[in-house]
């Protein structure tokens, strides 16, 4: 992919717009969904392994449009916008997962979790591949400079994902929770805390 002529940056913002709208609309389900534990705290118990999940995808989906400015110098296509479009699109359905509009049918957040964990945890392996590829996009000095530490993260975390499927342990769900929350807040600040290489 030739990016020796960036398009015109008004132009990028032009592009950026749709995907802005579904980051918000992420963002927003997320917040709106644990602001609910504050006006209702007896309605629904709180799961400690959803909750830092939520804070996971929290910071995943605020990290993911920090990183896209990388973007920026990349020759648009109709093709690379509608790939955008469509992550941002995983990680909203990803989002709306984790805060449903009812779990009546469900025993609380902690039997609505479990039993819809293959979703989530596909999901995010789901996202996992479209990282690659979007990191593939924004080109290859871009993707090699990321190091060992990107494809080590990649695969931990697919294959976490992958015992998640399998594991309805709770115990493990926390602790996997809890270590992936912290593993992602630290890559956002150690290898993201700038936009500028």
């Amino acid at each position: 992919m030739n990016h020796s002529s960036p398009i015109d940056p008004a132009a990028f913002t032009y592009v950026r717009t749709v995907v802005s709208i579904i980051v918000g609309l992420s963002i927003s389900r997320l917040l709106t969904g644990l602001a609910r534990f504050v006006q209702h705290p007896r309605q629904q118990k709180i799961f400690p392994a959803h909750i830092a999940w939520v804070f996971f995808m929290l910071i995943y989906v605020i990290h993911f449009w920090w990183w896209e400015f990388r973007l920026e110098n990349v020759r648009w296509t109709f093709a690379i916008y509608c790939f955008v479009a469509l992550y941002a699109s995983v990680l909203f359905f990803s989002c709306t997962l984790l805060f449903p509009d009812t779990i009546g049918e469900y025993d609380g957040f902690s039997d609505y979790f479990i039993s819809r964990r293959a979703w989530f945890f596909g999901l995010l392996i789901a996202i996992l591949i479209l990282d690659i590829v979007d990191s593939s996009i924004k080109g290859s000095y871009y993707l090699a400079s990321l190091g060992i530490a990107y494809w080590l993260r990649i695969f931990l975390y697919m294959l976490a994902s992958i015992f998640a499927i399998i594991v309805s342990e709770r115990r493990f769900h926390f602790g996997l929770s809890v270590i992936a929350l912290i593993g992602e807040i630290i890559w956002a600040v150690v290898f993201y805390d700038s936009i500028t290489p």
